[in-house]
């Protein structure tokens, strides 16, 4: 049985000891890991874990939580062009809604990475807290041709079904081992399984009995077992759909 985390952050100081990590993962069966960056400054750390581990690949973007006067757009550009063989997605990249930047400074970001993606044929990693309609309202604007995830999805079932019409996996994590996330997880057993992509967001979003904590890629495993739950399928099942939906997604 073969699992693939499609989002953790990999290169945070917060995740401890990698190759540790990874070998626990790796006799958990999860072997292979897509880790997104989030501005400029990690970029290249990102690009090096990709070219110095097998198991690991990058993703390059600008995160509506690290906007600032200088983002480096064109910089971005040219890195993500010059390592496109190397790069899997642009990501992490999106909107916001619950923090102080404008939606407009968020657009002027969002958007030409956006366009890109489409430029270069590459699925995108979109974070959506809280904006999913302003994020649907783009994305039919300039439907990336490659697709893309949108994580850590949690909301309505009319927004999933949207976003799965334009051509979008949805990344399920941690949200869904909360028994109190009800909306959450009754929203995701009435999803097919060939819509979904397994993330942890690791070393974020701890799941349930972990609050505090660390979060590690090993709990992919764990996410997997509570989708097999909820959506009456076996392991198996949820691991060998879920790694086709990322193989295919990202081209692994």
């Amino acid at each position: 049985m073969e699992l693939i985390d499609s989002h953790c952050h990999l290169d945070f100081a917060r995740i401890g000891d990698l190759d540790n990590i990874l070998d626990q993962c790796q006799q958990l069966g999860i072997t292979r890991f897509v880790v997104p960056s989030v501005d400029k400054h990690n970029w290249h750390t990102v690009l090096n874990l990709s070219n110095n581990y097998g198991a690991i690949d990058a993703a390059i973007g600008i995160h509506p939580y690290f906007l600032s006067q200088y983002n480096e757009l064109d910089q971005q550009a040219r890195l993500i062009k010059a390592q496109r063989d190397n790069i899997v997605a642009v990501g992490e990249i999106g909107l916001d809604g619950a923090i102080d930047v404008s939606l407009e400074e968020q657009l002027a970001v969002f958007i030409p990475q956006l366009k890109l993606a489409c430029e270069l044929a590459l699925p995108i990693i979109c974070h959506a807290h809280k904006a999913y309609d302003p994020l649907l309202k783009q994305l039919r604007r300039n439907p990336p041709s490659a697709g893309g995830v949108i994580h850590g999805f949690s909301g309505s079932l009319v927004q999933a079904q949207a976003f799965i019409k334009l051509g979008f996996r949805l990344g399920i994590g941690g949200v869904i081992t909360y028994q109190r996330a009800k909306k959450t997880r009754q929203m995701i057993a009435q999803i097919g399984l060939e819509h979904l992509v397994l993330e942890t967001d690791a070393p974020d979003m701890p799941i349930a009995g972990q609050q505090g904590r660390s979060n590690s890629p090993v709990n992919i495993l764990k996410i997997a077992q509570e989708l097999a739950l909820l959506t009456e399928q076996p392991i198996e099942t949820v691991a060998k759909i879920t790694t086709e939906n990322a193989n295919r997604l990202f081209s692994l």
